[in-house]
């Protein structure tokens, strides 16, 4: 496991972090929050940037800083590889030999992919004998996240590598995160404000609000709570539902989920892709009976197992079981009144197939982009 617990106060009443948490050893640990709430400051703490007042950090049992027992690593140490905002790339060096210097700083046995390895896995081939100022900012980040992979770190830390770019350019550089997640096998600490992020890449999410956790642990269960206004009080409020492709139908692509099948106009691949998609909650309706007659493709037999605050005026979260899946539907209290709904009620969702986003991080190979959410496999 990844444990952190810091505790620092910037000034006399100034900003006071106080947070612990513990992540997985693996895969991709997302710590989400408004600007703000301190998620690069325990990024700081993590890599040895910043000394907290108090604390302790430790990966896989070892202790990389306790301030009781008096133990701080330096940075170079710690073996964190480190990506920010901005890609931070030596401009008088070209791609290669940015890339190289990332080689020089890993310890010698210390295992991780070869040069060539991340070269390829990137897709930076053809940029290695550019310099900084003739890459786009997508591609910057590219070669920032390689020269981190090349320093062969044991926990990669991720400052919101994406946050300076526009939307084309995200679309660019979250495939080429995927593909990091799913093959390099480091754990990730992953610092974001943008949800459609979470979704792509995050198995683990810790929200943070005001230096503090509210809430840590995979991020389906998370997304299904309607207790965590961080979540539930956003308009994209939803569940996140792992998926496979199982076929097709003319134009539309089946989707089983544990709990039924959802049909669907995007493709995000063929028979057998797994992937995780976001189902927002204003986008179910509810049926108290079988409905005839609809345009809509996705009607699902649920049980109506809880009514929640949505906290908008005059508007609830229905909680809605297809089997073991959790569903949320965003409905109006005179909708509640006016259908008598009430838990324990079966219902049917109801779900047009045209909801689902179809902006997509894309493949790295290329093709256009189809599919907004997390592919399981690699791409």
């Amino acid at each position: 496991m990844i444990d952190v617990a810091l505790r620092h106060r910037f000034g006399r009443g100034g900003f006071c972090l106080d947070a612990a948490f513990a992540a997985p050893e693996a895969g991709v640990t997302a710590l989400f929050g408004p600007s703000g709430c301190g998620k690069s400051t325990i990024l700081g703490a993590v890599a040895g940037l910043l000394r907290p007042q108090a604390g302790r950090v430790a990966i896989g049992g070892e202790v990389l800083l306790d301030t009781a027992a008096r133990i701080c690593l330096p940075p170079e140490r710690r073996r964190c590889g480190v990506v920010f905002q901005d890609a931070r790339l030596f401009p008088h060096l070209s791609v290669d030999s940015n890339l190289r210097y990332g080689l020089r700083r890993a310890p010698r046995d210390a295992p991780g992919p070869a040069f060539e390895e991340v070269v390829a896995l990137l897709g930076i081939a053809p940029l290695l004998a550019r310099r900084p100022a003739g890459l786009s900012g997508g591609e910057r980040q590219r070669v920032a996240l390689g020269r981190a992979l090349l320093s062969r770190p044991r926990l990669l830390l991720m400052d919101e590598p994406l946050a300076a770019l526009d939307a084309a350019r995200r679309a660019e550089v979250l495939p080429f995160l995927a593909r990091l997640r799913d093959r390099a096998g480091l754990p990730i600490l992953y610092v974001t404000h943008a949800l459609d992020e979470v979704d792509a890449l995050a198995d683990h999410l810790v929200l943070l609000d005001g230096g503090r956790v509210l809430a840590a642990g995979p991020v389906e269960a998370l997304m299904a709570r309607t207790d965590l206004p961080l979540l539930a009080g956003r308009r994209d409020a939803g569940v996140l539902l792992p998926c496979a492709v199982t076929g097709t139908e003319g134009d539309l692509i089946m989707l089983e989920f544990d709990g039924g099948t959802l049909v669907t106009t995007a493709h995000p691949g063929p028979p057998g892709t797994r992937l995780r998609v976001r189902v927002r909650a204003r986008d179910v309706a509810v049926a108290t009976e079988a409905p005839r007659g609809l345009s809509t493709r996705n009607i699902l037999p649920v049980t109506l197992t809880a009514i929640a605050e949505a906290g908008e005026a005059g508007e609830v979260f229905l909680r809605l079981a297809a089997g073991p899946t959790t569903l949320l539907a965003r409905v109006t209290r005179d909708s509640v009144s006016r259908l008598g709904l009430r838990p324990g009620q079966p219902v049917w969702a109801l779900i047009k197939a045209v909801t689902f986003d179809h902006r997509a991080a894309g493949d790295a190979t290329g093709e256009p982009p189809a599919w907004q959410g997390r592919r399981d496999g690699p791409y």
